[in-house]
C-alpha cells in the first residue's frame, strides 16, 4: 500500500463519489479470473485493489469525522501493525 496513491484516491472520492471507486474494485477483482494474466500483473491488480480498499476505509473515518491528515496515518498504523504481527 501506498500512501500518496491512498491519498489522492480519497481525495477522488470527496470530489466524486466512492461508488466509482467500489465499481472499480469490483472489475480488478473481476479481471483476477483471467488465467492468462501473469504473476507480475496480477501483483499489480492486487496492490491497486489493496490502495482502493484502503482509500475506502479512510474515507469512513473521514464521513466519521477525523481529519483526513489522522485518518490517514491511523489506518497506515493499523496496517503496518497487522504486518508486524
Amino acid at each position: 500500500m501506498k500512501l500518496p496513491v491512498i491519498k489522492h484516491l480519497t481525495q477522488f472520492i470527496e470530489e466524486n463519489d466512492e461508488d466509482y471507486i467500489v465499481e472499480t474494485i469490483e472489475t480488478l477483482e473481476a479481471l483476477t479470473e483471467v488465467s492468462s494474466l501473469k504473476d507480475e500483473e496480477l501483483d499489480v491488480i492486487g496492490e491497486l485493489i489493496s490502495n482502493m480498499y484502503g482509500a475506502v476505509e479512510v474515507n469512513k473515518m473521514i464521513k466519521d469525522g477525523t481529519s483526513q491528515k489522522e485518518a490517514l496515518n491511523s489506518f497506515m498504523k493499523r496496517v503496518l501493525g497487522s504486518i508486524d504481527k
